[in-house]
Formats: C-alpha cells, structure tokens, sequence
C-alpha cells in the first residue's frame, strides 16, 4: 500500500510594513505589540551612518526602553549567538528589535528564542547536527528592520549559523522563530555596498527560484500530524505567486541596485523582492543550491568579496555558484516551471527553450553583477569535491525538497559541473 500524500498546505507569513520612512513607525509598532523594553540587535557597521542611534531615538520616544547588543557575525558562528543569548538572558527585556542583514536578524531570532524558552542553542538546532528540539511555544515579540535587500529573514522561520569546528553551516527552523513584523524601509538600504547588494540580491534571486522549483506540497508524505507539517511544506499556488514576483524583480532591479546605492527604486524594489521572496521559501522552501552551498561558506573561508571586510564566502555567492547546474539537473522535473523563470528573469520569451535556458538566464545575471564565475573561484578544485558533497548530504531537511531525488553521484556533477560556469 503506498505512503498517503500530503493534501494541505499552510501559507503563514510576518506581517509586513513596507515604505519610505517606514523605521520611523517602529516605536508605534512596539507599543502596539505590548513591549515595554527591547534587546536592540544591531549591526555596528550601521554606527558609520547614525542609524543606530537614530533607531534608538525613535523607540525611546515611544517610551520604551532599550538595551542594545552589537556583537554580530556576518555569519553567525555558534559562539557568536552564544554570546547573543546570554546577553538576552541577563537582560530585563520583553521584545526585540533587529537592525541589519540577515546575520542581524538569525541572531535575534536566536537570542529571543533562548530568551524566552531556555536551553542550550544546540538543542534547536536541525537534526542531525543538533537536537532538532522545537520550540513549546511563541517568543517574544521580535521586529525586524533590514538593511540589505537579500537574506529575507525577516520574513522566514529560520535561523542560520556556522559550526567551524564541525565545518558545516546548519540552522533552526519552525514557525515560533519567525518575526512578528517586518519593518521594510527602502531608505535603509542606500548603506549597502555594491557587492554587498550583489551577493544578498542573487540570494533573492535563487530563494525564489528554488522555492518556485521545489517539491510540489501535495507530492510529499502526509504528516503523522499537524505538529509534523514542516515549515517547507513544497511549492503550492500561493507560495508560487509570491516566488514568481521575486524573480521579476531581481531580473528587473537587481543590477541596477548594484550600480547605484541612491537608486531607491531599484534598492527598494530588490528590498521588498528579498522580503516577497522570504514568503515564497518560508512555505516552499529550498533545496539543492542551498543544500551545497552550507558546506561551500563553511569548509573554507578564504575568498575575499568586494564589500565584506575578512575572508569568507557570503550565502548570497555561496547559493548561486550550483544554482546553474543544479536547474539544469531538475529541468525534467518541470520543464515548463524552469522556462518560466528564464523568462522572469531575462524579461524575454526564451528563444528555443530547454535545459540550458534557466542556467544561462542565471549566468548573465551573475556576470553582469560580477559574481565568482565558480566554486573554483571561491578556493576550491577537484579535491574538495567529495567533502562538499558529504556537507550536501548533511542537509537531508533541505534535499527532502528538491523536485526529483537527488543522490550523491547527482551532487556530485553539480559541484563538478559548478567549478567554473564560464
């Protein structure tokens, strides 16, 4: 008798503020929300344009009070959300505000997370790095304020951090770690580097993709029970409308948010994608590209992107690198999925469609925002294959999710083929 098949899926989303201006909202915001003091995540990079105090300004004006916390990783590290966590512990608050990238936002999530349900981080981690404990119940109130248009957490119930010692990157995942709002100001975003831009806005870019191109919900097992439905539950016609978005933009925008920090319809378009896309994956979810590129950012950190200040592989490059190979791989999956996001992100029909279509659309897009042409490029060759496919293999949660099995020899082509795209 054959395994009975899922026949729901669930579309649950933070609720979102999007707007030129829309920081100056977050003191309402908190009120509203019942917080009378908050832990202040923030990037202490964001110090250079005031905005740190600036932020601090507006929620003291709403009478709540704040602690602050700055000891962030671009990367989380296991040790770094340890001492996030044990800030939150000692501090007397009640909410959380993030103010930064998707590094910023995973580390408040964790901290909230500790803060309200205790525990050692290890404990929530995904299975089977960690314990894979779920959360017993919801947090504290935690808004979340990007400033980088790529990462989506603000939107997602997912946490990332790297484990050197274990060379691997892994995360937390369910639906108690999400943010009760995003606070999206396009006015933020004027304060990324151009390479930073280039790297969060091809992660907008493969979320959406991966998501659109994932697993469809009602081809996977049927949960025990509710408690069991994952938050990636595959792709399905909601999640589908807000990936397929996504793409557009990063196709329309993306380049020119590189080019240009003042350019606040492109930055702020590519803000808002990142979120739209944040809501795509954190039902679908990902697979593949995501699933190689954790043991790509973590088994070697010795390439140096254009606006990050030490070596290390950021997600947004880490993910995009096998995206190529990996659509070319799932293109009899769906073939009419994969041509509809070529189209999407060239803004064309495509001339004689076929499984090069969705991989070369990705190629141009990386060239034209110089991306690393390969994983080659990132420090690794040959020799570093077969570890990297058994980092991939670690990351079942996110396989489980491709739109056909996938297995180590598949992995392997898709990292040998990823060394270098052209």
């Amino acid at each position: 008798m054959s395994e009975p098949l899922e026949s729901i899926f669930t579309i649950e989303a933070a609720p979102l503020k999007f707007g030129a201006g829309a920081v100056e909202d977050l003191g309402w915001e908190l009120k509203r929300l019942g917080v009378t003091r908050v832990l202040l995540v923030a990037d202490p990079a964001l110090h250079d344009f005031e905005l740190v105090d600036r932020v601090i300004g507006i929620i003291q004006r709403s009478g709540v009070g704040v602690t602050r916390f700055e000891g962030i990783a671009v990367e989380p590290t296991l040790e770094s959300l340890e001492l996030a966590a044990e800030v939150a512990l000692a501090a007397e608050v009640d909410g959380f505000v993030a103010l930064g990238g998707g590094s910023t936002i995973d580390t408040a999530k964790v901290a909230n997370l500790i803060k309200r349900h205790g525990g050692a981080i290890m404990d929530y981690v995904n299975a089977p790095i960690g314990g894979g404990h779920k959360p017993p119940g919801p947090l504290f109130p935690l808004v979340a304020v990007p400033t980088t248009s790529g990462s989506g957490s603000e939107a997602t119930t997912v946490a990332i951090l790297d484990i050197p010692e274990l060379k691997v990157k892994t995360g937390i995942s369910h639906r108690h770690i999400r943010p009760s709002l995003a606070l999206v100001d396009p006015e933020l975003a004027r304060t990324t580097p151009a390479g930073v831009t280039a790297s969060a806005g091809l992660d907008v870019v493969c979320h959406a993709v991966e998501s659109y191109i994932s697993r469809p919900f009602d081809a996977r097992p049927r949960p025990a029970t509710p408690d069991d439905r994952p938050p990636y539950q595959g792709s399905n016609p909601v999640a589908d409308l807000w990936s397929l978005r996504a793409i557009e933009f990063g196709g329309r925008f993306l380049a020119r948010a590189v080019a240009g920090g003042d350019d606040l319809e492109a930055r702020g378009t590519m803000m808002l994608g990142a979120t739209m896309a944040g809501i795509g994956f954190g039902t679908a979810g990902v697979h593949i590209p995501h699933a190689c590129a954790y043991p790509i950012a973590g088994l070697k950190h010795v390439f140096h992107a254009e606006g990050y200040s030490h070596a290390f592989v950021p997600h947004g490059y880490s993910v995009i690198v096998t995206s190529p190979a990996a659509f070319r791989f799932t293109y009899d999956s769906a073939p009419e999925k994969h041509i509809r996001a070529a189209e999407l992100l060239t803004g064309r029909p495509v001339d004689d469609p076929g499984p090069e279509s969705l991989p070369q659309a990705l190629i141009a897009l990386m060239r034209q925002v110089g991306a690393p042409s390969g994983i080659a490029a990132l420090g690794y060759g040959e020799a570093d294959i077969p570890a990297l496919v058994e980092g991939a293999l670690k990351q079942q949660r996110l396989l489980v999710g491709a739109p056909k099995p996938v297995g180590p020899a598949d992995l392997e082509r898709i990292l040998r083929e990823s060394l270098v795209n052209w």
